[in-house]
């Protein structure tokens, strides 16, 4: 490489480090910028040699650099989503050059944004069954309610996209909302509003990658049934958005859910017109090339707390957290690729090998049955719970029923004739319990892949009773904080029948990653942090990104004060603190892109900031992971946050793309 080009070349890449705000572009962009610097428009065009350009060098790898946790010292930082983070890349020329980290907002929820037709429309708005605003009878202005829980979130784009107003590349993040904490006057609204979930169409700056709301558009989820309490969320091998549905209503106690009446009401006008069968299952949005989208509900891949799924290079194999007590780990398998309509559902089995840190386990896999979606929606629309078995939740003393675990207590259940279909896939928590599965699980959440190694990673927010005392089959001793495992998948394997499992992505075992073990503390820190700070506590969220070789993982954690986003490089075991969400706030949304139109990004939301844990001991003093701190950071957060009502849709910037 001559001296001349090389000078270029650090020119440009100082020039746009000086930019932190917008990602940095990756070969093709600085190539084209390279190309600028040089020449005249008046040189002749053939008369007057060429010199041949060197390409520009791609990225090889990077490294992060971590950021302290922040402390009272600096409350502003506490009370914000905050970045302190770097990153390194290292160039095929042997060249490195250093990146700052920072995070950028598309909107607060609240806020009136864009709807694309010269109006706005209110970020995070809920809607009833008819699409009609629902509106908080408990203010004096009935304002429409909005989401302090952006939850799940994927980044794509589309080859034939085109939207009014974008003038650099249209790309489009679909973004749900997983519940609102309050209404005004404070009652809890958990569960009680049926979950919007929203495409935004975003302006990509060619040159800087930099990306602007341009459009927001609120899904008709009515062909769904409308939602409920849509949590994590990945983005499908052929380019949809696959939601959740967690905590499905238990159909045996419809009658007396205050919970559910609440939800049909605000969906429907109606505390008994919502089924309970309609919900527990995984939505697919597909976005159109103007910014709207579609929405389909699938019925048979277990009616399950549904958390965070991932899709298998195959396009058929998908693998599923279970954020429940006494919950699974499922699989299903689909007829053909690309499409979730039809398959066999499994649930594996936990054959123990140790307890200690995390513990371990080989996996074996029970079919609980084969069905299409289409089939399942018609059961569900047409049977009631007693009308696919019996279930009592005290002894019945009749040899006829089988105790199991069901959500940390004991059910005793006997299956109704010809009902295996419906149970499989209606209640299949209680099905897979039957069948013999491994209903040990405690807040098992997100799950992803790295494709090269052939490994899934599974977060377990928290180990707690179900997965110790034995109740579901499994019985390890914590740590209570939780813990990311590595599932070593293969291709080859049989069911618990002997017949094949027609996948060749099949976890075979399961162990807790050394590196991503929490770490419990006797007593809580100087700032009340109940687990390490400077370690993975209640891991939720997590992607893996292949070309960067790095877990990021986001927390939902009662243990630590603020909770984080860590980056994890499964070659040289680096753990790496990357962002602070605000105090009381759960970290959410979490997307790693690797390349889209050849940049980068990582999608990151947060929800309900200031979520305090407190109380007051029996002198009036303040007591719980908060009490140090949540005097001073509640007014912050307050003026932050919409008076504690809003929440932060965004992306880190600042990444090169891998050559």
């Amino acid at each position: 490489m001559s001296e001349h080009h090389d000078s270029s070349r650090r020119r440009i890449l100082k020039f746009l480090s000086g930019a932190p705000l917008l990602p940095l572009a990756g070969a093709s962009t600085a190539a084209s910028l390279l190309s600028a610097c040089g020449g005249s428009d008046d040189a002749p065009l053939v008369t007057t040699p060429v010199t041949p350009v060197t390409p520009p060098p791609t990225v090889t790898s990077v490294t992060f650099g971590a950021m302290p946790a922040p402390a009272l010292t600096d409350a502003a930082k506490m009370a914000t989503t905050s970045v302190g983070s770097t990153l390194s890349a290292t160039y095929s020329d042997g060249t490195k050059q250093n990146y700052t980290l920072k995070y950028e907002t598309f909107f607060i929820t609240g806020a009136m944004v864009p709807n694309g037709s010269g109006g706005t429309i209110l970020a995070g708005g809920y809607y009833d069954i008819n699409n009609k605003p629902i509106l908080d009878k408990t203010d004096a202005g009935q304002r429409q309610f909005f989401s302090d829980c952006p939850d799940g979130s994927s980044l794509l784009k589309l080859a034939n996209a085109k939207v009014d107003g974008v003038k650099g590349n249209p790309v489009f993040a679909v973004v749900q909302f997983e519940y609102t904490s309050k209404n005004v006057k404070g009652d809890s609204m958990y569960g009680m509003l049926p979950s919007p979930i929203a495409i935004l169409t975003l302006d990509q700056d060619k040159t800087t990658g930099a990306l602007s709301l341009v459009k927001y558009h609120n899904v008709d989820t009515s062909p769904a049934n409308g939602l409920w309490i849509t949590c994590g969320a990945s983005r499908s091998p052929w380019n949809t958005h696959l939601s959740s549905e967690e905590y499905e209503p238990d159909a045996t106690v419809v009658d007396s859910d205050t919970q559910f009446q609440g939800f049909s009401s605000n969906l429907y006008g109606d505390p008994k017109k919502a089924n309970p069968y309609h919900y527990g299952h995984l939505p697919e949005v597909t976005v159109n090339p103007d910014g709207t989208g579609s929405i389909k509900k699938h019925y048979c891949l277990g009616r399950i707390s549904h958390e965070l799924v991932q899709v298998m290079p195959d396009e058929r194999t998908v693998l599923m957290g279970d954020d429940w007590t006494n919950g699974g780990l499922f699989m299903f398998v689909a007829d053909k690729a690309q499409d979730l309509s039809a398959g066999a559902l499994y649930v594996a089995k936990w054959n123990q090998k140790t307890a200690e840190n995390g513990g371990s386990a080989d996996l074996s896999w029970i079919l609980l049955g084969k069905a299409t979606s289409a089939e399942v929606k018609a059961l569900a629309d047409k049977l009631k719970a007693a009308d696919i078995m019996s279930v009592k939740t005290s002894d019945p003393a009749d040899a006829s029923y089988t105790k199991i675990p069901y959500s940390g207590k004991s059910n005793w259940v006997k299956l109704n004739p010809g009902m295996e279909k419906a149970a499989a896939f209606l209640e299949t928590h209680r099905y897979a319990a039957l069948k013999g599965g491994s209903l040990g699980f405690t807040k098992m959440e997100g799950t992803t892949v790295n494709a090269k190694d052939k490994i899934a990673y599974s977060a377990i927010a928290s180990i707690g009773s179900a997965m110790k005392d034995g109740s579901g089959g499994i019985s390890i001793k914590g740590p209570s904080a939780g813990a990311v495992y590595a599932l070593n998948m293969k291709g080859g394997q049989k069911d618990t029948t002997g017949a094949a499992i027609n996948s060749e992505w099949v976890p075979v075992d399961m162990a807790a990653v050394p590196a991503l073990l929490s770490e419990d503390l006797a007593t809580p820190d100087a700032l009340g942090n109940k687990a390490n700070a400077d370690k993975v506590a209640n891991p939720d969220n997590i992607k893996f990104s292949e070309k960067l070789r790095t877990l990021f993982i986001g927390e939902d954690s009662s243990t630590h004060v603020n909770n984080f986003l860590w980056a994890y490089n499964v070659d040289t075991k680096s753990l790496v603190r990357v962002l602070s969400n605000p105090a009381g706030a759960e970290s959410t949304g979490l997307h790693a892109v690797d390349d889209i139109n050849g940049f980068a990004y990582i999608m990151s939301n947060f929800q309900h900031a200031g979520d305090w844990d407190v109380s007051k001991d029996a002198s009036g003093n303040l007591k719980g992971l908060h009490a140090k701190v949540a005097n001073t950071l509640d007014p912050l957060i307050k003026a932050n946050y919409r008076d504690g009502y809003g929440a932060a849709v965004g992306y880190l910037t600042g990444l090169p793309v891998l050559g």
